[in-house]
């Protein structure tokens, strides 16, 4: 039931596999009864099928972000399609691909989107009107609509769509009431909801219908949906810039746009990295020429800790007092690594 190998020897494989994946992602609402009988088999049958990855199951339903062998994917989608409660679920296939995961892991949890909602907040009966991107892409340019994005600052911070209302959230728990505050002033507008791939969207809408707002939207298939279909379309994106993934990759390029900036110089970039100091693994954005001058690593403490000998630093990181991360330095969530150290001066 569970991987037992290191995390260099799961990589070593990965790089020594002779075929293709794709990344797949795929989440669905439904009331799940027996949820340890649901992951027994699922972990079974998608080892069987060498499929990587990242799955959620909550009594409220499941969310999943896969990695698949090509040559599995009919499979795949066959053995999960073949559950009454999956039957209609749809599978969202990266923008662009690369190494995602590295093991599979599906984990029991108390809800597929960490909102921490209580039921009286929302009615996942009610929901927001779905469009197809393209009718999205056309509905946010009228007069009368306000385009939000329902995801934490990290991600719009590289992406995101042209005028959207991005919130400045750490963490999913903080994120609604966030939007809410800020769509206030927008009650009467047609309000677009957008996400990675949709499943955030679901509950926000229902959040705020709850709240009495009247015309809420969401976009169906998310950000991923959206940039393949006004690919296909030919049509010029509005949303620009770099579409934030939850794994090994970090993102996928939506269009040229770099809306960022390096947190350690200020010069524009929209690399994100985890800090390669093992002890500290900050998210934060650093430009190619800070990646050598730092060594990959977000400060010149976790450089030159990263850089000591195996075992002293083994020792070290026992030791809370001596271990070395950023990530101590702040209470947030994800902290903001150029107010950290005050990078841009």
């Amino acid at each position: 039931m569970f991987n037992k190998k290191s995390i260099i020897e799961l990589k070593k494989d990965l790089n020594n596999e002779c075929f293709s994946r794709k990344t797949c992602s795929f989440y669905k609402y439904i009331k799940i009864e027996n949820r340890k009988a649901l992951r027994n088999i699922l972990y079974k049958h998608l080892s069987e099928l060498k499929v990587f990855g990242r799955i959620y199951l909550a009594k409220e339903g499941i969310n999943a972000q896969i990695s698949i062998p090509e040559h599995n994917i009919d499979e795949f989608e066959k053995f999960i399609s073949n559950f009454d409660f999956f039957e209609d679920v749809k599978f969202k296939y990266a923008i662009k691909d690369g190494h995602s995961f590295i093991k599979l892991k599906i984990l029991l949890k108390d809800e597929i989107v960490a909102y921490k909602l209580s039921d009286k907040e929302f009615d996942m009966n009610r929901v927001g009107k779905h469009l197809k991107p393209i009718d999205f892409h056309h509905s946010i340019q009228e007069s009368n609509s306000v385009v939000v994005d329902i995801r934490n600052y990290y991600e719009s911070e590289v992406g995101k769509f042209r005028n959207a209302i991005v919130p400045d959230a750490h963490f999913s728990q903080e994120l609604l009431p966030k939007v809410d505050n800020m769509l206030q002033k927008h009650k009467d507008k047609k309000i677009h909801l957008y996400c990675t791939g949709g499943i955030r969207c679901e509950k926000a809408s229902s959040y705020l219908i709850k709240k009495g707002y009247k015309s809420v939207y969401q976009l169906d298939g998310g950000i991923i949906q959206y940039a393949h279909d006004i690919k296909e379309s030919k049509i010029e994106s509005l949303f620009i810039g770099k579409n934030f993934v939850f794994d090994d990759r970090l993102g996928e390029r939506v269009t040229e746009d770099i809306i960022s900036r390096c947190h350690q110089c200020d010069q524009s970039s929209d690399n994100h990295k985890n800090c390669h100091n093992d002890s500290c693994h900050i998210l934060f954005i650093q430009c190619d020429k800070c990646a050598k001058k730092f060594e990959n690593c977000c400060s010149y403490d976790c450089k030159s800790f990263k850089n000591l000998e195996f075992e002293k630093r083994k020792i070290l990181i026992k030791d809370v007092n001596k271990k070395v991360t950023s990530a101590k330095l702040s209470t947030k969530f994800r902290p903001k690594l150029y107010k950290l150290f005050n990078y841009w001066k």
